[in-house]
């Protein structure tokens, strides 16, 4: 049977036949709900001690600008090394920092410099953590099912989105940002048990790479002479640079023009209602398009406008479902193309560059962002990456008509 033909068997779901495919995105789901706590109260704790949306942005720098700088380098590191052990040790770590993190806070000793020093470690650790943990994800399926599995690891980790802002909004109250520290922390156990639980002999681990030569010069080389790849990359780094930065832009929006600065959780729970939606829609194709992804940088784009003239949280709450929608179809999709243009000893290459291009690009995006949140207007720290986004969605779309290119 053709691959096309295996991968009609069992639709949107399919790769979640095999039990280690299951094991493991239930880890990653209860994880990430803990990880999205986190990140949602880190945002509230930042903007009550300081109030500056150039702070968020400078901690979001400090979280993301390790894989910018390092990213690259870990991709080669996963396509050489264990990726299960390697994801075993960068999760345990990152248990310990955010009960560290969490503990400082209950104590009353944190501060804006800890929080900082803090949110740098988990970075550093969060770019060795991404290739590799996100390779793992292509080793649990056979090849013709590796698109269905790349787009639910979207799904389950936006999916958790659903959750984790709506909870720390509802908790962060009553317990405060620290216990939400903790809880995250213990959160990790589920991951943890996800991985090690794996059977390695149902595992479809390819050859490592062979050891010396140039990989990370390699993996460049290959986006940049790939006809098809290379405009996509340019695409994908443009709109990952300046469209997705709610973290900085969203709780001056919820402050400011909405009323309450703890909307931005249930604004983020929202999106990630939208953000499911967009990665099953992703995920139930039998062949993901470069349209696809064109498609979805415009809806993303329209909705990053509509989100910053949003007059009431009511009207936001609209705008957050096709803002997710179209940001998680356009990073599943981007992905699926990725992982079944790349040979099988370089996918952990490819995913680190997707990472440089996605999670890399904060520290210019989110600066810039809280720059002109505090400068220009709040409106339109958002509105301008939509603005943005939308150009370069008609720049693939005019790109995919001069090539003729509609497929993978």
């Amino acid at each position: 049977m053709t691959e096309l033909g295996e991968a009609k068997r069992g639709g949107m779901f399919r790769s979640l036949s095999n039990r280690n495919a299951r094991l493991f995105f239930a880890g990653l789901l209860f994880s990430n709900i803990g990880s999205w706590l986190q990140l949602t109260a880190t945002s509230i704790l930042l903007y009550r001690l300081t109030g500056s949306s150039v702070d968020l942005g400078i901690n979001a720098a400090l979280q993301f600008l390790p894989t910018l700088i390092l990213g690259a380098w870990a991709g080669a590191f996963s396509d050489r090394f264990d990726r299960r052990r390697t994801t075993v040790i960068t999760q345990s770590l990152m248990a310990v920092q955010a009960i560290v993190l969490g503990v400082c806070d209950v104590t009353g000793v944190i501060n804006v410099r800890m929080v900082f020093v803090l949110t740098g470690c988990l970075g550093l650790i969060s770019a060795i953590d991404n290739p590799s943990r996100r390779g793992l994800v292509t080793e649990l399926v056979p090849a013709h099912e590796i698109g269905n599995a790349m787009s639910l690891n979207t799904a389950v980790m936006t999916g958790s989105r659903i959750f984790g802002p709506a909870l720390a909004a509802m908790l962060v109250g009553p317990l405060g940002t620290g216990w939400l520290f903790i809880i995250n922390g213990i959160s990790y156990v589920f991951m943890l048990y996800g991985i090690t639980g794996l059977r390695k002999s149902e595992m479809f681990t390819p050859e490592p790479r062979p050891a010396g030569g140039t990989p990370v010069r390699d993996g460049i080389r290959f986006v940049r002479t790939h006809h098809r790849l290379f405009p996509l990359f340019i695409v994908f780094t443009i709109v990952s640079t300046f469209a997705f930065n709610y973290g900085v832009s969203l709780p001056k929006l919820a402050d400011l023009k909405w009323g309450n600065a703890e909307y931005y959780g249930w604004i983020l729970a929202m999106t990630s209602v939208g953000s499911l939606i967009g990665a099953l829609s992703t995920a139930r194709l039998q062949l993901t398009t470069y349209k696809w992804v064109a498609s979805a940088a415009l809806i993303l784009g329209v909705a990053n406008i509509g989100m910053a003239v949003a007059p009431n949280v009511w009207i936001a709450f609209i705008w957050a479902v096709p803002l997710g929608a179209g940001g998680a179809a356009m990073i599943a999709g981007a992905n699926s193309i990725i992982t079944h243009e790349a040979p099988p000893d370089m996918r952990g290459r490819m995913l680190a560059l997707t990472a440089v291009a996605f999670l890399g690009s904060t520290p210019i995006g989110g600066p810039i962002t809280g720059w002109i949140a505090d400068n220009i207007g709040v409106s339109w720290s958002l509105a301008y990456g939509g603005i943005i986004t939308l150009v370069a969605g008609v720049y693939m779309f005019a790109w995919l008509l001069m090539k003729r290119i509609d497929h993978v």
